[in-house]
Parts: C-alpha cells; sequence; structure tokens
C-alpha cells in the first residue's frame, strides 16, 4: 500500500476520526467488490474488524503504530446484478454485514416526486415496471438482484418528463438491459419490449 510515502485516502480518513472521536466518520466505497481489497486497505484490513478497532499495529512498512477508530464506519456498495463479479471473497464477507437495497418504487418519497411530474405516460411506465419487475425476480437465472432500479427514472421535471425522454430511456436502457438478461429468451424481450413501449404512446 505504500504508506510509508503516501498517505492514502483512508489513512489520512482514520486520522480525522480519530481526532474527533465525538462524531461518526462514514467512509464509502463505491462497487467495492470490483477492488482489490489487499490494495485498498493494505495491512490495516485486519483493523477494520469490529473486535480489532481501536487496537493498535506496528504498520509493516513504517515505524509508525496505527488503529481504525471505532467511530469510522465503512459503507461499500455493490450491484448484485453484474454477471461479470465473481462470488465475494470470504475475508471481505466476514468483516462487513449486508443490507439489500431495492428498488424504491413504492416509497413515498418516489411517489412523491412520481406526483409531481403530472406525467400520465411516467405513471403508466412505473406499473409497468413494477410488473417487470415481479416476472424478474421470479425468473430461476435471475432474481430479485436483477430488479430494475430507480435511479432511471430520477432526476426528471414536470418539463422534462416528455414522451421524448422516457421513449429514450426504454429504447436506449431497458431494452439492452433486456437483451442482456434474456439472451436466449427472445420472445420474452420482444413482449416486454413492446408492453415498455405501449406506455409512452
Amino acid at each position: 500500500m505504500g504508506l510509508q510515502s503516501k498517505r492514502r485516502s483512508f489513512y489520512k480518513f482514520c486520522k480525522l476520526a480519530e481526532d474527533d472521536d465525538e462524531n461518526d466518520y462514514f467512509f464509502i466505497i463505491d462497487e467495492i467488490n470490483r477492488g482489490n481489497l489487499s490494495k485498498i486497505f493494505g495491512e490495516l484490513f485486519m483493523l477494520i474488524e469490529k473486535d480489532k478497532r481501536g487496537i493498535e499495529l506496528q504498520l509493516l512498512y513504517s515505524d509508525e503504530n496505527f488503529s481504525v477508530p471505532p467511530n469510522v464506519y465503512i459503507i461499500g456498495m455493490m450491484n448484485t446484478a453484474d454477471r461479470s463479479l465473481a462470488m465475494l471473497d470470504y475475508a471481505l464477507r466476514r468483516r462487513f454485514s449486508f443490507f439489500t437495497m431495492k428498488p424504491g418504487f413504492n416509497t413515498i418519497g418516489f411517489q412523491t416526486y412520481q406526483d409531481s411530474l403530472k406525467s400520465n405516460a411516467f405513471k403508466k411506465l412505473i406499473s409497468c415496471i413494477k410488473q417487470l419487475n415481479s416476472k424478474i425476480a421470479a425468473d430461476i437465472s435471475l432474481g430479485e438482484g436483477f430488479c430494475i432500479g430507480h435511479s432511471y427514472f430520477c432526476g426528471l421535471t414536470a418539463k422534462t418528463a416528455t414522451v421524448r425522454t422516457l421513449t429514450s430511456i426504454i429504447e436506449y436502457e431497458l431494452i439492452p438491459l433486456l437483451k442482456e438478461y434474456w439472451f436466449d429468451e427472445p420472445e420474452k424481450i420482444i413482449d416486454w419490449s413492446d408492453r415498455l413501449r405501449s406506455t409512452v404512446k
């Protein structure tokens, strides 16, 4: 990791937390399962374990004693629908608790957002996506981890939630995704592509 020559982000972050033990610090790593954790944490990997917090260890490449403070929380984000990802390394799995984030179409926040768009086409499209997600979740080769998330539809306004914009999402984001999911079941791709397109006509 080369801590002796460069103080990397996680090291600096821990030092900040150590000097401010009255507050909690959250270190967020996007797509953590794509990274080489031995390179991300190096010799500090052992020190992120719950029962090792606050215990000082002499760093291998320096004379410094170092610990990961108990007020540091590491949040690793990952997309389980990525087929290119290997099974999680046991060393990673045993150091983290896991929480599944499902699509938020039924949350109050998303429903309020949907109402603010005042778009019948948007409502029809989201209703279709919910039905599609039920099929994806029930598909033995896919499952809940492959359900379509709400992020495809965020950031729109009453002015930008046009048929043209929604059609673009369907044609260039959703249908290509379905072609990946059901590459060997073309009839499903045709069926759901037609259903999605019909929502904005």
